[in-house]
């Protein structure tokens, strides 16, 4: 018998094409696909139906976003609070298997872990928590998530950063950033063996980019000579490549970034050379100054929030890998990256290979790379899939 949806949850019905795309293994219906949604609150969890009346699974609602139904489970379930216990559960247990040489991970990563709308990182002994979507701001969810990291994680505070933007486009009551518990808002945490230092409620997204981790350790391995880190944040790219390298130069336009970045340095033992500059502007200059490096890194925002952005983004990448290539010597090598979900990994390693064309340099692929595996890729969700790192060598 196929399962039922349990009659005190209500029920939204879909069209055939929303049907297809759950058939699909796809977990988003758009609200232009449903047919109908009564008595349904905000965040509910609802049945979802096709046409015909079959059960296709249960979701969460919301009455806001244009992803109108996020689907949690193709069966019927009663009981939300033991299904986010049992999905934190595994979520931890993934993260004991692919995780190493860090005590600083992605916990939970929304749809990759299952749990739609829901950002959860580690830092040591200190978590940051972003919530995206109404169900996963109702109080008895977030109940239910706070008392079940604490049992397994036992951390000293955990934060939560909030995205103002989403908070609106969510129709969630305005919450500020800051401490849900513990008193100390900082910490050190290491990855691969490097250290930094972690401000619970500074700096961009959760506070870190740990999808980069196993890009660092990577781009280590084939790192020598001088080397120039592009959007160097704080100094991750730098810190992993300055132990192999004799010079290490960092470039950001954000001198508070910087600051982090020097008291990393100075955290590990290192000397590197921080540059406030405008990238376009520094490589431009650079290049046309004749400034030759063995290694640059290219680690820049996404240029492309929307598909309506993809053209000028292919173009910031094209020039920004152009200027890079003409500033490395044979045998040197670039490690190129791209966070923008819009640009495919096909139409960016286009991009590197028109840049190669254009200043007549021959380029070898040493690793096509993604995001680190605690940032899980469902292959029947592509939107799981988003950072693109290239590393290459030039032909001598």
């Amino acid at each position: 018998m196929p399962p039922k949806p349990s009659p005190a949850v209500p029920t939204v019905k879909i069209s055939c094409r929303g049907a297809e795309r759950l058939k699909s293994g796809h977990v988003w219906v758009y609200r232009s696909d449903v047919i109908s949604a009564d008595r349904v609150a905000p965040g509910g969890v609802v049945g979802v139906k096709d046409e015909r009346g079959r059960f296709l699974g249960t979701a969460l609602y919301s009455t806001a976003s244009q992803i109108a139904l996020r689907m949690i489970s193709t069966e019927a379930i009663s009981d939300l609070s033991a299904l986010i216990r049992q999905r934190i559960e595994n979520a931890l247990a993934y993260r004991e298997q692919v995780v190493r040489d860090s005590d600083a991970y992605r916990v939970i990563f929304s749809e990759g872990d299952f749990l739609p709308g829901l950002i959860v990182d580690r830092y040591n002994d200190a978590l940051s928590l972003q919530v995206l979507t109404q169900a996963m701001d109702t109080e008895p969810v977030r109940r239910t998530v706070l008392t079940e990291l604490n049992a397994r994680l036992k951390p000293d505070s955990i934060a939560e950063r909030t995205d103002p933007k989403i908070r609106e486009l969510e129709h969630l009551p305005p919450r500020a950033s800051g401490l849900l518990q513990g008193q100390k808002g900082s910490t050190i945490f290491a990855m691969n063996g490097v250290k930094f230092h972690y401000d619970a409620l500074t700096g961009q997204k959760t506070g870190a980019f740990l999808d980069q981790r196993e890009n660092y350790a990577a781009a280590a391995q084939y790192a020598r000579g001088e080397a120039l880190d592009v959007f160097c944040y704080h100094g991750g790219f730098a810190l992993h490549l300055a132990p192999h390298c004799s010079k290490v130069t960092g470039v950001d336009s954000s001198r508070p970034a910087l600051e982090v970045a020097d008291r990393n340095a100075a955290l590990n033992g290192r000397e590197i050379e921080w540059i406030e500059a405008n990238a376009f502007d520094l490589l431009r200059d650079y290049a046309a100054a004749g400034n030759r490096y063995d290694t640059i890194v290219l680690d820049p925002p996404a240029f492309a929030k929307s598909k309506k952005n993809l053209d000028t983004a292919l173009r910031g990448y094209k020039e920004l890998n152009l200027r890079a290539l003409k500033m490395l010597r044979p045998g040197g090598t670039l490690i190129t990256c791209s966070c923008s979900y819009h640009v495919s990994v096909g139409q960016f390693l286009e991009v590197v290979a028109d840049s190669a064309r254009d200043v007549h340099r021959n380029l070898r692929l040493l690793e096509n790379r993604s995001q680190a595996k605690d940032h899980p890729i469902l292959l029947t969700v592509p939107e799981t899939a988003y950072l693109k790192c290239l590393i290459v060598s030039v032909s001598y």
